[in-house]
């Protein structure tokens, strides 16, 4: 049974994934930081739909913690997909932007790739398949005031994956972004709809299917040429 580890799976983006990910007939592995009721609220939808989820609880930011959860399971069981979307934002204008604001959004949103791909890339090379998509962010294409940490660490993630694209493509791992734009979800829920929406040109926000349904594609059979891309989900936000 084909299996997909999905990072950051308990909410918004991440659980619509993981739901459309075992639609199409992965099991799933689907990891937490802190919310253990809503990865566990997840769990039960996906066992709903006939496949099975394992949940684990980490902070990817956390070398250690991630190298304990994942690389024994990865070692027995390469998974044939990971997905990863953890990501945080700590928004403030450069000019007073702490340490603490910088470095929370590096260490999860871009160390945090590092720390997972680390755990998973070497069984997956061993098996000489696979996918990895990296869920990124418009912001990471083309800035947003008030989100220079946020902006840097989703623009790393686009130039890792290009650079990781062209090391192991050879071994049949085909690795990719997706780039949400203004997507509802919580963390979009405070943004002035209204205004924003002007910016857009489809004039309006886009939906977690819209980016899982993309994920999905890539993930599937039908997708055996797309590598090394950044494939956008953003109503033409950055065009």
């Amino acid at each position: 049974m084909k299996k997909a580890l999905v990072v950051g799976g308990s909410r918004g983006i991440g659980k619509a994934i993981a739901l459309k990910l075992a639609k199409s007939g992965f099991d799933i592995w689907l990891t937490f930081h802190k919310n253990e009721a809503a990865a566990k609220e997840v769990q039960t939808e996906i066992e709903a739909l006939g496949r099975s989820c394992e949940i684990m609880g980490f902070d990817v930011s956390d070398f250690e913690a991630t190298k304990s959860t994942l690389s024994d399971r990865c070692e027995k069981e390469a998974p044939d997909v990971v997905i990863f979307n953890s990501g945080i934002i700590r928004d403030n204008l450069m000019v007073w932007m702490t340490k603490e604001e910088w470095d929370a959004v590096i260490d999860t949103n871009l160390s945090g790739f590092y720390n997972v791909t680390k755990a998973v890339l070497f069984p997956m090379l061993r098996e000489k398949q696979g996918r990895i998509v990296v869920i990124s962010s418009t912001a990471g294409q083309i800035g947003q005031a008030g989100q220079v940490n946020y902006s840097a660490s989703k623009a790393g993630l686009i130039g890792a994956v290009k650079a990781l694209a062209r090391e192991v493509g050879k071994k049949n791992i085909m690795v990719n972004v997706v780039a949400p734009g203004v997507i509802s979800t919580d963390m979009t829920a405070d943004l002035p709809e209204k205004e924003v929406k002007k910016i857009i040109p489809l004039n309006r926000f886009g939906v977690v299917d819209d980016v899982a349904a993309t994920v999905d594609f890539l993930c599937s059979d039908a997708q055996s040429y797309i590598h090394g891309q950044v494939i956008g989900v953003n109503g033409g936000l950055a065009i």
